[in-house]
């Protein structure tokens, strides 16, 4: 595959394209689907045949503003439809040429449009996520075409470290300096390895991507194994993904077909071929250890580092793993440059991140706006903030790994750092947030009874001490907690954090550290008042636990 080539293929497309000007692009990835927008796309497409408009119908993926799904667009007039049903279709295709269906407009020029920057997700909605003409036809694979042939792999890895790019799984480790490092390990034999193991309570980020635009990732992936010198690639999907599993598979075998995975890739001596493999849902396996043991068939634990996968990975081999939007950056790095990416965001934060807005808030969706953006910006501007009759109260970043942060933090620049310094972690990008009836006592309770379940139970400290930990927690929701029984809690949160094996029981004290941090008075309240003030727990007068 050539430039010229490619170019053939993306003006067919487009030549296709505007034999039918108009199109109603409906989401069809999983949030809008669970409100049936398959139904709406066939209804549009019926009443398009009966009343033979001029008119193509599509589905696409994520559009963003989920809470309002399913949503359609109609182009080119940049019409943008909420909530719509099966039954809206034949008012929706008599006005593709006269004015907007009123009841069903939603405006793009909202703050929820406008004050994001969409590099990962600047084709999801846009694009028919099954159909790699499409993916081409908006550069897609231009930016492996020019790997190839072009660049060599020390230069790959000197424009991934430009642009600054930091892991987006959740630890944030330098991205060139993980693919320097394998690129340098002596082997024969070398893995790639994408996580798509997103097992956060409340995310949604990879799933989308996955689901929307999956040509991106799988280019992402190839430009890194030609970069350390790869063969083989692997992604790693839980199976409650089924559409994610379905359109990647599709990507592999549409990439085969046009020569961007198998032998000889560009007419270069690149190989590089990929197969999908499906994860039973532990959240553990999303620690890159225990990932590589269930590839190879073999129970997902975790086992001590060093030696790290760059050095002895899948099958011993050195192996290269970043999760799925780490991946998705790569192809507009190496398109626009790393000084182009690394303008953006802040000093050590580069780039962009992609959230999965959710909880009490009005406008839940997927988003992705520059590092630095502030928590007030994304949830009141953007998120449009907590409906009424109810007050802002924490927001929680990083799942289970994360911690809730209160109101006076909201003009906290969102970074690697500035999370890290109030007891939090950016994490893959779940941000849950919470209003007045949440009480935090029971929200560390829920997050530890996430990390107890979830725990594969290899080391003492996490095995036990999470049970330990939801217990104390338990008794305080039930009123029958003591004043010892905290500081008990205190001393098991530093035992858990300080001696477990892996990143599952090293941070699964933090939702409970940062709320004893800024809501200590109300772990107070349960303990001496036998009270919750939100009213969800047993003590006093409320109502029971809820998890």
């Amino acid at each position: 595959m050539t430039f010229e080539e490619l170019e053939q293929i993306a003006a067919e497309t487009r030549e296709n394209r505007e034999k039918s000007p108009r199109e109603l692009n409906v989401c069809v990835a999983a949030g809008c689907l669970s409100l049936h927008s398959d139904a709406v796309k066939k209804s549009l497409e019926e009443e398009v045949k009966r009343t033979g408009a001029t008119c193509r119908v599509r589905g696409t993926g994520c559009m963003g503003l989920c809470s309002l799904g399913p949503l359609v667009a109609s182009e080119p007039s940049g019409q943008f439809y909420k909530s719509v049903a099966a039954a809206d279709a034949a008012e929706i295709v008599e006005n593709l040429e006269g004015a907007p269906v009123p009841r069903l407009l939603c405006s793009r020029e909202q703050p929820f449009f406008q004050r994001q920057n969409l590099i990962v997700l600047e084709n999801s909605g846009r694009i028919d996520p099954e159909k790699i003409e499409e993916y081409i036809a908006v550069d897609g694979y231009r930016a492996l075409v020019h790997a190839l042939t072009e660049m060599n792999p020390n230069e790959i890895v000197q424009e991934v470290s430009k642009s600054g790019l930091r892991g987006r799984g959740g630890a944030g480790y330098p991205t060139g300096l993980k693919w320097g490092t394998v690129a340098k390990t002596a082997g024969t034999t070398k893995y790639v390895i994408c996580n798509a193991d997103e097992g956060d309570p409340g995310a949604f980020m990879d799933r989308s991507v996955l689901e929307s635009d999956p040509h991106r990732v799988l280019e992402g992936m190839a430009i890194a194994a030609y970069a350390v010198g790869a063969t083989h690639g692997y992604i790693y999907v839980r199976a409650e993904y089924p559409l994610a599993v379905k359109r990647f598979g599709t990507a592999i075998r549409e990439a085969r077909r046009l020569g961007f995975l198998g032998s000889q890739i560009c007419n270069t001596k690149f190989n590089f071929d990929m197969e999908v493999r499906i994860g039973g849902g532990a959240f553990v396996c999303g620690e890159e250890t225990a990932l590589i043991a269930s590839i190879e068939g073999r129970r997902g634990s975790p086992r001590p580092r060093p030696p790290y996968p760059a050095q002895a990975g899948l099958w011993d081999m050195p192996t290269l793993i970043n999760n799925v939007e780490t991946f998705a950056n790569i192809p507009s790095i190496v398109r626009r440059g790393g000084d182009w990416y690394a303008s953006i965001g802040t000093k050590k934060s580069k780039g962009t991140k992609v959230f999965a807005l959710t909880g009490k808030v009005r406008n839940v969706g997927l988003i992705e706006v520059p590092m630095g953006t502030t928590l007030r910006q994304i949830i009141y501007e953007i998120g449009g903030g907590v409906p009424e009759g109810h007050k802002f109260k924490a927001v929680q970043t990083g799942g289970p790994s994360g911690g809730c942060i209160p109101e006076q933090f909201l003009d906290l620049s969102v970074d690697y750092e500035s999370l890290r310094e109030l007891g939090s972690i950016m994490g893959s990008g779940g941000m849950i947030v919470m209003d007045d009836s949440a009480c935090m006592v029971n929200v560390a309770r829920y997050f530890m009874e996430f990390c107890m379940s979830e725990s594969c139970g290899k080391c003492i400290p996490c095995r036990s001490g999470t049970a330990q930990m939801f217990e104390l927690l338990t008794r305080m929701t039930l009123g029958t907690a003591t004043a010892r029984d905290l500081e008990l809690l205190e001393e098991l949160c530093d035992m858990v954090s300080s001696t477990s094996l892996c990143g599952l029981g090293q941070s699964a004290p933090n939702p409970v550290l940062s709320t004893l941090r800024y809501f200590r008075d109300e772990y107070i309240e349960h303990i001496n008042e036998k009270r919750c003030r939100a009213g969800v727990c047993e003590c006093g007068s409320a109502v029971g636990v809820t998890a």
